[in-house]
């Protein structure tokens, strides 16, 4: 086996629970990238913009979680359109200009849509959240043309949502709301917020099809009241998985073993019992 000369890792904080290292090496693995390595390093917003400046050239590129998913754009060089207009990236790229951001998160919400609604259209959705990781899940609501969207959020950021939206009529609650009657309402509730900010609202929330973000812990109270309610629930593990076929790609010009990361992911989650 030859020695590792090309690295990607994942950067975030608390970032020890990633599971992208499976999903990135099983792929390396299945596509015969021997001299490939993929790792976690824990980093701040603060700290990415000069870890990135500092990266030796084995390094070809980053995952990024929160809380430095703002930052990456910002530290960027340059960055694709989807990038611009979600307000964040998820990637760095290196390329021969310098740092490229992209959001890939938007491609994981897609998938898992899909997998949640089939081809079932989204006229009215209800999203919990509105920051970082709520951000490419509206971007993705407002490029199926939902019509109808509700922003259940502590604070009223419309400004921040509204570009990504399209047309869509979009209002902000609080907790105080009739949020059993919005769920009712909703062809399907996206929750993008961690699992304990939700739990004492989860039987009020749980009627409607739910996409949760979140995959550790699983299932969220959440996911649990919506499914015990007769709805159909997708989690966080579709849209890490799915997100991460770009990335593989952008880091390596390699086409992504799909169905064998994806396989590796699900076998060390049962295997951790999940």
């Amino acid at each position: 086996m030859t020695g590792v000369t090309r690295r990607a890792a994942v950067l975030g904080a608390p970032v020890e629970h990633s599971l992208s290292p499976v999903l990135h090496n099983a792929g390396y693995a299945a596509a015969g990238l021997t001299d490939w390595e993929y790792t976690r390093i824990e980093c701040t917003a603060e700290q990415l913009p000069r870890l990135i400046a500092d990266a030796d050239e084995t390094f070809r590129g980053f995952s990024v979680t929160m809380p430095a998913k703002f930052a990456a754009l910002e530290a960027a060089d340059e960055a694709t359109d989807r990038a611009r207009a979600i307000g964040s990236a998820n990637t760095l790229v290196r390329t021969p200009r310098g740092w490229r951001a992209d959001n890939t998160d938007c491609l994981g919400i897609a998938a898992a849509l899909d997998e949640l609604l089939g081809e079932t259209p989204v006229r009215s959705a209800l999203v919990i959240g509105a920051g970082g990781t709520a951000r490419p899940a509206l971007w993705e609501l407002g490029q199926r043309g939902v019509d109808t969207l509700c922003v259940l959020n502590r604070s009223d950021r419309s400004a921040e949502v509204l570009p990504l939206v399209g047309d869509a009529n979009v209002s902000f609650v609080g907790f105080d709301a009739d949020l059993k009657a919005l769920s009712i309402e909703a062809d399907v509730v996206v929750s993008t917020v961690p699992a304990d900010a939700v739990t004492e609202h989860a039987d009020a929330l749980g009627h409607a099809p739910l996409l949760d973000v979140i995959y550790e812990p699983w299932p969220t109270p959440l996911a649990t009241a919506a499914a015990a309610n007769g709805h159909m629930v997708v989690g966080g593990l579709v849209m890490l998985a799915a997100q991460s076929y770009s990335q593989f790609e952008q880091f390596t010009g390699v086409t992504a073993p799909r169905e064998k990361m994806r396989e590796a992911l699900q076998r060390h989650v049962f295997a951790r019992g999940q």
